[in-house]
């Protein structure tokens, strides 16, 4: 038993032995105190429990809004590609001048190691295995 209720069934106790001493003319007076002290208590535990739920959601939001975000604009997309092409150009150069055919592949993993790992932060499923469909599968 939570020590509110104890106090609550104290409080019961004291009504009902004011009514057995004072008499029956008192006991809507009593009645009404006692529901009134029940009424205090529901009241505090409902705004207890609001004031908790809504901390915990501005604390969510808090949260989220502090989460990075993944902008996936088509600007942001077409823009990575031609600076990736762009900067292609020079790399490919200083790699196969110095480091011949090796030194052209390295530089051109890289390029296009970058352009996977942009893929996948903008696109987070891209590379997810997909269930194949069968015969009695519902699609939405």
């Amino acid at each position: 038993m939570d020590a509110r209720d104890a106090e609550l069934k104290k409080e019961l106790k004291a009504s009902l032995q004011a009514r057995r001493e004072l008499g029956e003319e008192y006991e809507s007076a009593l009645v009404d105190s006692f529901l009134e002290k029940v009424d205090q208590r529901i009241d505090g535990a409902v705004e207890r429990r609001v004031r908790r739920q809504l901390a915990e959601r501005r604390l969510t939001q808090a949260r989220d809004a502090r989460s990075p975000r993944v902008t996936d604009s088509w600007g942001e997309r077409f823009g990575f590609g031609i600076v990736s092409l762009v900067l292609a150009v020079p790399l490919s150069a200083i790699g196969g001048g110095v480091g011949h055919l090796p030194g052209l592949l390295v530089t051109w993993l890289g390029i296009v190691g970058v352009n996977v790992v942009q893929a996948v932060r903008t696109h987070p499923g891209l590379f997810a295995t997909r269930r194949p469909a069968r015969d009695g599968d519902w699609e939405d």
